[in-house]
């Protein structure tokens, strides 16, 4: 990445306002996850989200072959669990092992300590030049308690 200060474009893309979330798919005994910014509800009967999902990244494969995915909502006091899918691990190693999860209807893990979930059933995508948006019905869902979930604003919108 350059050390080339923002464009203005970039600048004013970097203040739309995005959730994170951690999003799993993959073998429920084996899942692989990935934290998720680029998330929005598009639809509300059926209650359907899309997420952009970088082209070059394993997980899109894997959410196609899955045939969907589970979203843990995450909030301010569970916003350190996305650490988990950062760190550098051992062959075999998963960030799962690390954190408390139960399954989801499908038998994908959700967290439990994330604000809320949401169970996805693949429906349909779009590909632009850098990433796939992937269409899912939200099937099932639950708050796990109140609060707000953590906003993540970028100081580039053209770049992670």
């Amino acid at each position: 990445m350059s050390n080339a200060s923002p464009t203005p474009l970039a600048r004013a893309l970097g203040r739309i306002p995005q959730g994170l979330f951690v999003l799993t798919t993959g073998d429920p005994g084996a899942p692989l996850g990935l934290v998720a910014s680029l998330v929005q509800q598009m639809g509300l009967a059926p209650p359907t989200v899309a997420v952009a999902v970088g082209k070059n990244r394993d997980h899109l494969a894997a959410i196609r072959a899955a045939g969907g995915f589970t979203l843990s909502l995450l909030d301010q006091e569970s916003s350190a669990l996305m650490g988990a899918f950062f760190k550098k691990r051992e062959e075999g190693a998963s960030p799962y092992d690390e954190l408390e999860t139960r399954p989801a209807p499908s038998g994908l893990p959700v967290l439990t300590k994330a604000l809320a979930w949401f169970d996805c059933k693949l429906t349909g995508e779009h590909e632009l030049d850098d990433h796939v948006v992937i269409f899912a019905t939200c099937t099932e869902g639950e708050l796990q308690r109140e609060g707000d979930p953590s906003i993540h604003l970028r100081k580039d919108g053209l770049s992670y």
